[in-house]
């Protein structure tokens, strides 16, 4: 198995049901770590995309929280995009309508595109846009 080297990375105010959202997508959860003193914190989560994870994924967590002081580092929700690579046209449908069954938001409906695959964006109910599509690119 080849080791991904590319993660897209998300913050959610609600992490759980951004984990929610992102298995629904078709992401594989690998690992989910939580703040022992409050559970429903996510300090790190990781999820896979494509066969057994080879084609990267995605690592989350709760937006509020701690970062280094004086880091300059950010947890904004809501300003993620994510270009997801399906096999199929009809993949591309397929993700497009289960996004939208877990409370997700359509951007743009599936078309076909001039330079070749089909294509649709969806957005999570926190604002972060996921575009998925059977090109692959050249």
């Amino acid at each position: 198995m080849t080791t991904p080297t590319l993660f897209h990375s998300v913050h959610f105010d609600d992490a759980d049901a951004g984990l929610t959202f992102l298995r629904a997508l078709g992401f594989d959860e690998r690992a989910v770590h939580r703040d022992p003193d409050d559970p429903s914190t996510v300090v790190h989560a990781e999820l896979a995309w494509g066969a057994a994870g080879a084609a990267g994924g995605v690592m989350c967590g709760s937006a509020g929280r701690a970062v280094p002081s004086g880091s300059g580092y950010q947890r904004r929700v809501g300003v993620a995009t994510c270009y997801l690579v399906v096999p199929t046209d009809e993949q591309v449908d397929e993700v497009h309508e289960r996004a939208l069954a877990a409370g997700g938001t359509s951007i743009m409906a599936p078309s076909d595109q001039d330079y070749g695959g089909r294509s649709a964006s969806v957005a999570d109910p926190e604002g972060n846009q996921y575009s998925i599509g059977s090109y692959a690119g050249a």
